[in-house]
């Protein structure tokens, strides 16, 4: 046999071998990607769920979830506000640094989510998912801004918040049309019934999760309620004895059963991570949401603002009935998903978030590092956490500025409640910390990226 022909022979036969054990690694991480659901309610505050502490009703089948992974004491959203918040939770990056710190967007702005961002969705679809975005978006109604657009397969949902349905911005003179409801690009409905989207948007979830199930998926479930004004079903209403929010929370806490136990008929649960938990803390309102013992609401960078119920599962690595203490963020979910799917993070692009994927598999072992975290309103920096102080600068009553707020520091340790002011105590680390502020302020105004915008 001709030498040259018996080399160029074994080259082949190593090339045809080495392409066949890529194929069978690709083949094997592809069977191995667990499936992954966010689910992401709308102002729910860290003591409205039983297994926070809420006694008016129960929520059994989110405590039933929550006693099959890791429930977080210390669980925060880098904002006070939805739409900050979902961008936060998307990038994984903290709300100034996408551009979309200020406030909400409404039906008349013209801003979003700029596409230039690459978002969970668009690295969990390079990763090989099947991508859904069901219920609320609220980061950007413009096409180029909406979910399709932002790595997204389907989206059945309202682009932002319910309480802008018809709703007379008088400072300006617009009129918002009616809540308008769509299916991918298309709007299907104006101004839907919203006492059944909570059950519609867990019945557009199963129905996606059955055409999609013999590949891995990514629904990012983000409920409209219970921001107001509150809806519930008929099937729900009158079900607690705290009135409308409770029935609500009764209805929400159902649905996410529904889909627990469908993952189970399909054998589907055990490789399926699920993470559920809110965009801010909850309304202020007589018979809505609470966060005690936490001090504050939704909008204010006390710990009720912005420390949120968290849960995580995945039976199949994640050790179940776990209660963890540490620092965790919504911000963490990027990078961490990330590690356990195969996805790859942009190197050209900051994340504020951390991988979790060895604590969560392991989480006796606790987590290396204690993180320092930022509370902001409005994209000013009003506090910040490192283990258990939590230091003050700045404080805002809304979105209104309180100029006469002395500067505070906190031992969350032994005082959760906010209510001891220990600053003149500890001068060293209200310098520390104080400085710290002040520096990552500077930093996160200096990498800021560009906010989308319709010219």
């Amino acid at each position: 046999m001709d030498r040259n022909f018996l080399i160029s022979l074994i080259l082949i036969l190593l090339l045809f071998s080495c392409q066949s054990k890529s194929d069978k690694k690709e083949k094997d991480t592809k069977a191995t990607q667990p499936n992954v659901i966010v689910i992401f309610t709308d102002d729910q505050g860290y003591a409205d769920l039983s297994c926070y502490g809420a006694t008016a009703y129960q929520t059994p089948h989110i405590d039933e979830l929550a006693s099959e992974g890791i429930r977080f004491t210390d669980f925060y959203v880098p904002a006070t506000v939805c739409t900050p918040s979902r961008a936060a939770l998307l990038t994984g990056s903290y709300p100034k640094r996408v551009g979309l710190h200020k406030s909400v967007l409404r039906p008349f702005s013209d801003t979003g989510l700029s596409p230039n961002e690459y978002t969970m969705a668009e690295m969990l679809k390079d990763a090989g998912y099947q991508t859904a975005c069901v219920g609320k978006w609220h980061l950007g109604h413009q096409p180029v801004f909406m979910p399709n657009r932002q790595g997204f397969d389907y989206f059945y949902g309202v682009p932002y918040s319910n309480d802008m349905d018809a709703f007379l911005y008088r400072e300006i003179n617009f009129q918002s049309p009616p809540l308008p409801l769509y299916e991918n690009e298309k709007q299907i409905e104006s101004g839907p019934e919203q006492r059944y989207l909570t059950k519609r948007f867990t019945d557009a979830t199963i129905k996606y999760i059955k055409d999609h199930k013999d590949a891995p998926f990514f629904v990012y479930l983000a409920h409209i309620m219970p921001h107001i004004p509150l809806h519930v079903s008929e099937d729900f209403e009158g079900k607690t004895s705290y009135g409308l929010y409770g029935d609500v929370i009764s209805e929400l806490d159902w649905n996410v059963g529904r889909i627990v136990s469908f993952l189970k008929e399909e054998g589907l649960f055990e490789n399926t991570i699920i993470v559920y938990t809110s965009d801010n803390g909850p309304h202020r309102a007589i018979n809505e949401g609470a966060a005690l013992p936490l001090r504050g609401w939704k909008t204010q960078t006390w710990e009720g603002g912005q420390r949120v119920p968290g849960i995580i599962t995945w039976p199949a690595q994640i050790p179940s009935k776990t209660v963890s203490n540490e620092l965790v963020t919504t911000m963490d979910l990027m990078p961490t998903l990330a590690a356990l799917t195969g996805g790859k993070l942009p190197l050209d692009t900051t994340i504020d978030g951390r991988n979790l994927e060895h604590f969560l598999k392991n989480p006796t072992t606790g987590l290396q590092e204690y993180p320092l975290f930022y509370y902001a309103t409005n994209g000013v920096v009003e506090a910040v956490r490192l283990g258990k102080w939590k230091l003050h600068i700045a404080k805002s009553i809304g979105f209104d500025r309180n100029k006469n707020f002395p500067i505070s520091l906190y031992d969350l340790k032994n005082d959760i409640e906010e209510q001891e002011n220990v600053a003149a105590q500890y001068p060293e680390v209200v310098n520390k910390l104080n400085e710290l502020i002040i520096n990552f302020d500077e930093q996160l105004t200096e990498e800021a990226r560009t906010v989308g915008r319709i010219e």
